[in-house]
């Protein structure tokens, strides 16, 4: 069987959760053969891959956005592009941002081999904006909706002029851009789509959106209605759609996803890897993990206000950050926060073995702002190394009910961005060895019962299969 993998802004350019997990799954299915698909913002940034792809991964497809924005320096706006009544309402629709025809939309773009700066410079595409300015701003500069709606459709169109790989079956690791090519992908060829959220997209890009200076605030409604008519051409399309646990899959079926096309595929982690990791040896520390991306959704900055406030009062405690740099300004950044604050035994120490660190570990912690079900929470869990947490994703549920088993706590939450709260959670961690034990106890057992790679891709490798069978 051929799968078509489509990923966006992650695998194999960047370190992380969701490209850990796509690697460790590439490899779980040896006798499948692998096209991967990607998304990325600017070929310029983003480097080196940061894996050595699988021996059964025989093509990659690369996409940067800013290959899109390249093209305007070679403008043909004279270019005429012939538009029927129902090409026209479908265009509109795409760009009011509700539910557009993404069959018609597919079968226009294939049809005309339209270059995205040129529909941009296009008669039609201002007739589309000008209507869509008489219904909805019509007090507001042109120019400003003009531009706006622009920055919406040009990586869109870009996505929609791509020839899709052949495959047996689309994979799309999350909606967005990458969903819409699983849909293009899926019609063209007429194969199932499979959609696995980590995350929900369209709820990621509306926090981003609202925090945002570079949005005109009275478009900031139609930028998030944007990313959501994204994730519903991806739902529409797929043949399954999954999520990593439940008020994930409620989320998406808020988000109009048919609720009969959805199920529950928790992450799984190599448990014999991380269960044989011996306890750490006695000393005069306490010694804190975070297995983590430095990048602000990581929220490392409230991670070291939290542990400043905390070395006042647990002074032998120690603070190891492990993990690739994703955003060296914001790196430079937290360097910087250490210095300031004075605060001494914070360790950056970067890509490492994480499974032979975990040997000097007590226990971890995650600040992020955003997440879905982390690996390294399952990871740490495994060790028997408890965990304090930011209450985003599952990781409530990871740390405090499981599920559905009784076993018990076997770590602590706080609210994300509250560094005295963090503070307080790692300094009750730190007063108890037996405590730490206790938990990490429940913890490595929860993982055994429901979360191991196997159990994850018996139920991904059933979906490939009940297609192969049709």
């Amino acid at each position: 069987m051929k799968i078509c993998m489509l990923l966006e802004g992650c695998y194999p350019y960047v370190r992380g959760g969701v490209s850990t997990w796509t690697h460790n799954y590439i490899q779980a299915f040896p006798g499948d053969k692998f096209v991967l698909w990607t998304v990325y913002a600017d070929r310029n940034a983003c480097g080196i891959y940061k894996y050595e792809l699988p021996e059964n991964v025989i093509a990659i497809h690369e996409i940067f956005l800013s290959d899109a924005y390249g093209t305007a320096k070679r403008i043909n706006a004279n270019r005429k592009y012939k538009c029927d009544p129902d090409d026209f309402t479908a265009l509109l629709h795409m760009i009011k941002c509700d539910s557009p025809d993404w069959d018609r939309l597919f079968a226009f773009f294939r049809r005309r081999r339209i270059r995205p700066s040129d529909f941009l410079k296009s008669e039609i595409f201002f007739e589309l904006v000008t209507a869509l300015c008489e219904e909805r701003f019509p007090y507001s500069p042109f120019k400003d909706v003009f531009y706006s709606i622009s920055s919406m459709t040009l990586p869109l169109v870009h996505m929609l002029t791509q020839q899709p790989p052949e495959a047996d079956v689309y994979h799309a690791v999350a909606t967005g851009y990458c969903g819409v090519l699983g849909a293009l992908g899926a019609n063209r060829y007429n194969k199932p789509l499979i959609v696995s959220e980590h995350g929900i997209y369209t709820r990621e890009r509306e926090e981003e959106i609202l925090r945002a200076k570079w949005a005109i605030p009275y478009m900031k409604d139609l930028w998030i209605a944007h990313y959501n008519m994204l994730s519903r051409c991806a739902y529409d399309a797929a043949k399954y759609v999954t999520s990593l646990f439940e008020h994930a899959r409620d989320i998406q079926i808020k988000l109009n996803c048919p609720p009969e096309k959805t199920s529950i595929i928790s992450n799984g982690i190599n448990f014999n890897r991380f269960s044989e990791i011996a306890p750490k040896a006695p000393d005069s520390f306490i010694d804190i993990g975070a297995v983590v991306r430095i990048a602000p959704i990581k929220d490392i900055k409230t991670m070291i206000y939290a542990f400043s406030e905390l070395k006042y009062t647990v002074p032998n405690a120690r603070l190891h950050i492990l993990g690739d740099t994703d955003d060296a300004a914001y790196d430079a950044e937290c360097r910087r926060l250490v210095d300031y604050l004075k605060t001494e035994d914070v360790a950056f120490v970067g890509n490492t073995n994480v499974e032979k660190y975990f040997e000097k570990l007590d226990f971890t912690v995650l600040t992020s702002i955003s997440e879905g079900q982390p690996l390294a929470v399952l990871e740490s869990m495994a060790a028997a190394r408890p965990v304090v947490s930011t209450d985003v994703g599952s990781c409530r549920e990871l740390l405090e009910t499981g599920p559905g088993d009784s076993l018990g706590h076997c770590g602590f939450i706080c609210p994300p961005m509250d560094p005295g709260a963090l503070a307080a959670a790692m300094k009750r961690m730190c007063s108890s060895g037996e405590r730490r034990l206790h938990m990490g106890g429940i913890g490595r057992e929860r993982v055994r019962q429901g979360y191991q790679h196997e159990f994850m891709i018996m139920k991904y490798a059933k979906l490939y299969h009940s297609q192969s069978r049709q």
